[in-house]
C-alpha cells in the first residue's frame, strides 16, 4: 500500500518539526542580549524606522549569527519587529538549546518577522541540523508553534520543484562490536 502524498507530507513535516524542535529559531526580542551589526555600510531613516546595513553584513545576538550581503531592520515604537537579508545564500546559524550541535540555515532570502513569530527562507533553502536536511524553494518556521511548512518551486516546464529531507538514523547505545 503507497501512502499518499498528502500523508507522506504531513509525516515529514511532523519529522522535521520534531527534529527543529530543540532550537526556537529566532531572535529573541526579551534577551538582556544586545544584538550587534556590522557591515562595509549602513543608512538609518530614522523617521521610517529603517536601517539597511549592505557589504558583508553580520547580525548576532548571543550565539545566534546571521550573515548576508544586505540586511534591513524595521523598528516600530514597540522595538524591532522585522528583519530582511538577502544573499548568495544568506546565512543563519543557532545552536540547539537541547543537546549538541547548531542549526544552519541558508536561503538567498532569511525573512523574520516578530508580530508573527516565524522565519522564512526563500529560495534554495537548505535547514541542516545535527545531520538532517531540509530543503526547498520555500520553508516557513514558526517558532512559537515550532511548525515548519514547505514548499518546492513551481512547475518550470522541466517538472515543479519538490522538498527533500535527509534524516539520519538514531544513533544506537546497542551496538555490537
Amino acid at each position: 500500500m503507497k501512502p499518499s502524498d498528502n500523508s507522506m507530507r504531513k509525516l515529514l513535516t511532523a519529522i522535521l518539526a520534531a527534529s527543529l524542535a530543540g532550537p526556537a529559531l529566532a531572535f529573541d526580542l526579551d534577551s538582556d542580549d544586545p544584538i550587534s551589526v556590522s557591515a562595509d555600510s549602513a543608512r538609518l531613516d530614522d523617521g521610517k524606522g529603517i536601517a539597511t546595513y549592505t557589504g558583508a553584513v553580520v547580525l548576532v545576538q548571543g550565539k545566534t549569527r546571521l550573515t548576508a550581503e544586505r540586511v534591513v531592520l524595521y523598528r516600530s515604537v514597540e522595538g524591532l519587529n522585522r528583519i530582511e537579508a538577502n544573499g548568495s545564500p544568506a546565512r543563519y546559524q543557532q545552536p540547539v538549546t537541547s543537546g549538541e550541535g547548531e542549526t544552519d540555515a541558508k536561503a538567498l532570502n532569511i525573512t523574520w518577522s516578530a508580530p508573527d513569530k516565524q522565519l522564512t527562507f526563500e529560495r534554495e533553502a537548505v535547514i541542516e541540523q545535527n545531520g538532517n536536511v531540509f530543503s526547498g524553494d520555500i520553508i516557513h518556521y514558526d517558532t512559537e508553534q515550532r511548525v515548519v511548512t514547505a514548499e518546492g518551486s513551481e512547475d518550470t516546464g522541466d517538472g515543479p520543484g519538490r522538498v527533500e529531507m535527509i534524516i539520519q538514523p538514531r544513533s544506537s547505545n546497542n551496538s555490537t562490536q
